[in-house]
């Protein structure tokens, strides 16, 4: 793709990533114009919030490269969006992902709404990166745009994507995305960018500091209710509130006689149904259903047409994770009369959840097809 006349946007977070992206645009010759996203919690003042120190570091890259950098109110935008969403899940006893929604709603969605229709590229620190393939359609040939891996498996960061639009993946410009994270430390080390050492950012990404349970907390409260051994429904305990335990959980959960494994919720009841042991086959699940898959480049049924589409009969072989972790697992894919798609696993997977996104590539898991909700 040819930058040269292209009118870009960069997404300064105040991390070392976006620095380098900033960085890698400006050694091409170009100037770009940055923007640093304003996001945050309710009241944000008594929180203890890194945005102050983050939008420090954001200023000081774009003073070096003498890039314009505009601060974008989207905090009211996060909350409507994102933590409306996040908490509409939790309380219904649910694992939903933020960062995914965020990208979607907040960085590629209402910041494209207040500024970034003047355009061309958004680009971001994101480990991803775009493949541009050209199809024959029936009237003229039609360009496809393709989400792919970060070869650096650790950070890859599709998963996060995977909910997008076509249309905003379009517009997505990944300058690190052929990268490993030590290459991009090196980078900002070498040109002395101001985050060069800053640590990467955990969990999700307007918390800062903020412990997430006590964010939950906040909102929705709590709410006791029992724990209840699955195997023996003997009650062991209680806990404070479904939404603050996940499935697969199996640290922090404070009950005697342990370790234990949470393995699913009765909303209904309120009861909160463990596991004894270090690793019991209850954890583990080998096929799930996935309702309101959300098909980043072509459908299923395109997919499944394609010539080099690796079918098992009905069902499309493919990869996928839960989690963002670096693992991948083998499974066929397969649609069902109600819409949802039956994933059945090559292996059992620990801590499958409903609520949680299940991101789904092709099967050498190079190509992102897309992610649902996990329902059981």
């Amino acid at each position: 793709m040819n930058l040269q006349d292209k009118r870009i946007a960069v997404l300064l977070s105040g991390g070392v990533d976006s620095s380098v992206v900033l960085y890698e645009l400006v050694r091409q010759g170009l100037h770009p114009d940055c923007f640093y996203i304003k996001i945050g919690p309710e009241e944000q003042e008594e929180w203890d919030c890194s945005s102050e120190e983050d939008l420090e570091m954001a200023t000081a890259v774009s003073h070096k490269y003498g890039c314009r950098l505009e601060v974008v109110d989207c905090h009211r935008d996060y909350w409507d969006r994102v933590t409306r969403y996040t908490m509409d899940k939790v309380r219904a006893g649910l694992t939903p992902n933020p960062d995914v929604m965020c990208n979607r709603l907040i960085k590629f969605g209402a910041f494209h709404e207040k500024r970034g229709h003047d355009y061309d590229l958004i680009a971001t620190g994101h480990y991803a990166q775009t493949e541009e393939e050209t199809i024959n359609g029936e009237s003229a040939n039609r360009q496809l745009t393709w989400l792919c891996t970060s070869p650096d498996p650790v950070k890859d960061q599709t998963d996060f994507l995977a909910q997008i639009y076509d249309w905003q993946l379009r517009k997505a410009l990944f300058p690190i995305g052929h990268m490993m994270k030590d290459e991009v430390r090196r980078i900002a080390e070498r040109e002395h960018l101001a985050p060069a050492h800053r640590r990467d950012s955990q969990g999700i990404c307007f918390l800062g500091k903020i412990n997430y349970n006590d964010y939950i907390r906040r909102y929705l409260g709590e709410q006791p209710g029992d724990v209840v051994e699955l195997e023996t429904g003997k009650k062991i305990g209680r806990h404070r509130g479904l939404w603050f335990h996940t499935i697969g959980q199996r640290k922090g959960l404070g009950f005697g006689g342990g370790p234990w494994f949470v393995i699913k919720k009765d909303i209904q009841e309120n009861i909160l149904y463990v596991a004894h042991g270090y690793d019991p086959a209850s954890a583990y699940r080998q096929q799930f259903l996935v309702r309101d898959m959300h098909w980043l480049t072509l459908p299923y049924t395109q997919i499944a047409l394609r010539q080099d589409a690796d079918m098992q009969g009905s069902a499309l072989s493919v990869t996928f994770k839960i989690r963002h972790t670096s693992d991948y697992f083998r499974a066929t894919m397969e649609p069902q009369a109600d819409g949802t798609f039956m994933i059945r696993s090559e292996t059992p997977i620990h801590g499958v959840a409903p609520g949680q996104f299940c991101v789904v590539y092709d099967s050498r898991h190079h190509r992102c097809y897309g992610s649902g909700e996990i329902t059981l």
